[in-house]
């Protein structure tokens, strides 16, 4: 009789921030298969006009094993690699047809969208532009890309509307 054989699969790695590089290139030289979306977008700074390539989901990649343990440990030590993202059951793996999809989209010119999807009442915090670091609650989606931001102070309301690409979601508050 035969041992059951583990079965190769794809697992979401969550990296420490701005480590996705380091991470897929360490695995890479313990010769285990990742995969880290890029996707090119337009430069933020102000002084360049570039185009650069950055992660799809940043903090996150792509790594493909059976989850042996002396492989699932290799993974994890190595440099910014985090934890493979699951429940308390251990990781979950993804879709094949998931990865499969992401390098699809990831190869072609097209713009590549993600983010999250707002409620009203969600809390938020501006990252980017002039009003980086303020928290306020998101009302509404706007015109061309932009969002509306309620912010509270001295027990009134100000809204303010700014690019949804410069709103990030917060954890609601726990009481």
């Amino acid at each position: 009789m035969q041992p059951d054989r583990l079965i190769k699969a794809w697992y979401v790695l969550h990296t420490k921030s701005r480590f996705e590089n380091v991470v897929s290139e360490g695995l890479l030289k313990k010769s285990l298969e990742c995969f880290l979306p890029k996707v090119l977008v337009r430069s933020k700074r102000r002084d360049r006009r570039l185009m650069i390539k950055v992660p799809l989901f940043p903090g996150y990649l792509f790594v493909k094993t059976d989850l042996n343990p002396s492989e699932h440990l290799e993974i994890l030590k190595t440099v910014g690699a985090v934890k493979l993202v699951g429940n308390s059951a251990g990781p979950i793996p993804v879709p094949r047809e998931t990865v499969e999809s992401l390098k699809i989209m990831v190869a072609t010119d097209s713009p590549v969208t993600t983010g999250y999807a707002f409620k009203p009442g969600d809390r938020v915090m501006v990252i980017d532009g002039p009003l980086e670091g303020v928290v306020g609650i998101f009302e509404r989606y706007g015109n061309k890309g932009r969002v509306v931001v309620h912010i509270e102070a001295l027990g009134q309301f100000a809204a303010v509307e700014v690019d949804l690409e410069d709103v990030t979601k917060l954890p609601p508050i726990k009481a």
